[in-house]
């Protein structure tokens, strides 16, 4: 492949011209038979889902060497993917070695007040620091500052990363150093308080709406069993109502998590050797809650004094371009960009509850918001309905969202053995137990996404559809595929359009799977007028203007510049919202390329024999008709890691990737 120019930051791209047959990196020219499908028509090539390339773009796959891999193979085997700048696979480090590793004071770690001001004596912890204060070792190591103004600073007006950032040269001298008090200027929200995280970490956090609303739907007992058993396994003790802790002073503990974390053990500190109360962080203590005996109903599960579910303030989803919450891609940057090309709906990517509850930082990042999403929900997912109601209860106190949704669809492993996600779907009373008890515990809006079913060919969403609404669901959203198909095969969207006729008027049918063009969505909101709308997933990674294209109704010709500006964006929100030192940068690169792991399955309109392409089209190996064009075409992990280069510097010593997705990977049995 011709080597691609390598474009300024902020300067348009500029492309070189590829003429199909040409000499490319002297590999072979595109022969009469290349690759077999010139002896076909292309709606043969359609027929094995095939992409029908025009003929004179045709090319023979490129030469594969030791160090590249195609992203297909991540599904047989991860290490067999990786792709490295230096050539071997590098060995992980256990956990141990990498808690050793940041204890020990290295010229990497700066400490951030002394990056920030330029001054040594400006740490407060002097030799205690943790971190280094040699600025003459950090700056013989740091890297060349990218090309470009500081994302950072043209945002918030002042970075506060200093002279670790990697634009640091275009800081303006009299920059404010003094201005930041620990905290950015951001345009984002939803962090969660070092109180209410220090309350989590030591099991002292209260959920008086979420045991009330237990109580009010019977839930209560099963919960207490739960609780018993995993504190006989912990050896705890148990006071007379077998519902909370007590130590010697008469202080209670009350469980964030009674049902899907019976593997992690309950912490018994005490802060100051008293219990901490929500009056630690802003909120009166409901004293009735610690002494409730199990048959008493509490004054708080007075049900007229809560808002019936028909009262609530609703979203009306109706013909709203909606955005799918994904997985590792669909972090806020991405969501930026998105929201830039037009989506009108949003949701971040899916949050386990039970590391919610644990206070996990990580976790908690996966709720923030920016500021352009105008209309924003965050999703979870979890195996009890306990665990749900105190976790929808922790994100409407801490956040500022609009709606909740429940996953109840995820087919991973991990999530599906603990008895969430799809697995779910075998066990329909969990399900209602778990929205009734949702909608019970807050005031926003609660929507459900689920799957056809659990098994191929046993389709039940049918046959609970109907109660949805009753339960207290808001809408839900049918993914046409069970959990035993994962991503292959087709969409059932029969099946969609037969739920969506047996949905209640008061319950929204959100249709999901496949779209991939504005005629896509055309024909679905056709087919069944009852669809409110259809949700956009891995239509959406692959090409993002795909929202565009739907409400200007066309097909969009992109070009390679206008592609690589869309990436420069991403590039730029994300340096914005990780950071823009080395450790941002890097956070960064890696997940543009996850997305670049998605992106090379478009095929440009102008280069198809038939519009539009279709999600399960396998494009062969074509030439673009620029060199960027082609560069992004290419299916080799390397290639995108030279993509990555081109917006930010060149990859670390011992750099590797693996794209996480086995869902950015085609099924072989499908594509013949």
């Amino acid at each position: 492949m011709s080597e691609s120019p390598r474009p300024d930051m902020d300067e348009s791209v500029t492309v070189t011209k590829t003429v199909p047959g040409s000499e490319v990196s002297g590999e072979q020219q595109p022969s009469s038979n290349s690759n077999g499908l010139t002896q076909q028509t292309p709606e043969q090539l359609v027929a094995r889902a095939i992409a029908p390339v025009k003929v004179e773009f045709l090319r023979p796959p490129p030469a594969r060497t030791s160090s590249t891999t195609q992203a297909e193979d991540v599904s047989e085997d991860k290490d067999k993917a990786s792709v490295q700048s230096g050539g071997l696979l590098k060995e992980k480090k256990s956990k141990r070695q990498l808690k050793r590793e940041r204890r020990q004071k290295s010229a990497k770690n700066i400490c951030p007040e002394v990056a920030k001001t330029g001054d040594i004596s400006s740490c407060p912890y002097k030799d205690k620091c943790r971190f280094s204060h040699d600025f003459e070792a950090f700056k013989a190591q740091k890297p060349t500052d990218l090309e470009g103004e500081c994302p950072v600073f043209k945002a918030e007006g002042s970075c506060p990363y200093g002279l670790a950032c990697r634009f640091s040269s275009t800081h303006t001298e009299d920059m404010p150093s003094g201005n930041f008090n620990g905290r950015r200027k951001t345009s984002e929200i939803n962090g969660l308080s070092k109180d209410v995280q220090k309350l989590l970490w030591k099991n002292k956090m209260r959920f008086p709406k979420a045991d009330a609303s237990l109580r009010a739907l019977g839930l209560w007992e099963s919960s207490k069993l739960k609780r018993n058993d995993l504190e006989d396994k912990e050896g705890g003790n148990i006071d007379s109502n077998n519902c909370h802790n007590a130590d010697n002073n008469g202080c209670c503990e009350v469980s964030n998590d009674l049902g899907s974390n019976l593997e992690s053990s309950a912490e018994d500190s005490k802060v100051d050797g008293t219990c901490v109360t929500d009056q630690n962080i802003g909120k009166s203590c409901i004293q009735a809650e610690l002494d409730v005996v199990s048959d008493v109903i509490p004054p708080e599960t007075d049900q007229s004094m809560k808002l019936h579910p028909r009262e609530k303030k609703l979203i009306d989803f109706r013909d709203k371009l909606y955005l799918a919450p994904l997985t590792t891609v669909g972090n806020l940057p991405f969501r930026r960009v998105c929201k830039v090309l037009g989506t009108d709906v949003t949701c971040g990517e899916m949050a386990m509850c039970t590391n919610l509850l644990q206070g996990q930082a990580s976790e908690w990042a996966l709720l923030r918001r920016h500021s352009s999403e105008d209309l924003f929900g965050v999703q979870i997912c979890g195996a009890y309905p306990d665990t749900i109601a105190r976790t929808v209860e922790l994100i409407e106190q801490e956040c500022a969202i609009d709606f909740i949704d429940i996953n109840m669809g995820c087919p991973i492993d991990i999530v599906v053995n603990k008895g969430a996600g799809s697995a779910l779907l075998t066990k329909p009373m969990r399900m209602k137990n778990i929205v009734g008890v949702a909608s019970g515990t807050v005031e926003k809006p609660i929507t459900v996404k689920v799957r056809t079913a659990y098994f191929e060919g046993k389709n039940r969403v049918d046959s609970i559809i109907a109660d949805m609404g009753s339960w207290g669901a808001n809408a839900v959203t049918i993914h046409g595929r069970s959990r035993q198909q994962r991503y292959s095969k087709l969409a059932d969207w029969d099946y969609v359009y037969q739920c969506a006729r047996k949905a209640p008027n008061t319950l929204q049918v959100v249709g999901n799977g496949d779209i991939f063009s504005f005629v896509d969505w055309n024909n679905h909101k056709a087919e069944c007028s009852e669809l409110a709308t259809c949700m956009i997933a891995r239509g959406a990674l692959i090409k993002p203007w795909i929202f565009t294209e739907i409400k200007e109704q066309r097909h969009w010709d992109i070009s390679s510049g206008e592609r690589f500006n869309i990436l420069k964006d991403f590039v730029h929100f994300g340096l914005e919202h990780w950071g823009s030192d080395t450790k941002g940068v890097e956070t960064t690169r890696r997940f543009l390329l996850e997305w670049l792991s998605y992106t090379f399955r478009y095929i440009p309109v102008g280069l198809l024999d038939v519009i539009s392409q279709r999600l399960n089209w396998r494009p062969p190996s074509y030439y673009g008709r620029d060199d960027l064009e082609t560069l992004m075409a290419s299916d080799s992990a390397a290639d995108w890691i030279r993509i990555a280069e081109m917006l930010l510097g060149k990859v670390p010593d011992g750099f590797s990737f693996t794209p996480k997705h086995k869902s950015n990977a085609y099924d072989s049995a499908q594509n013949g």
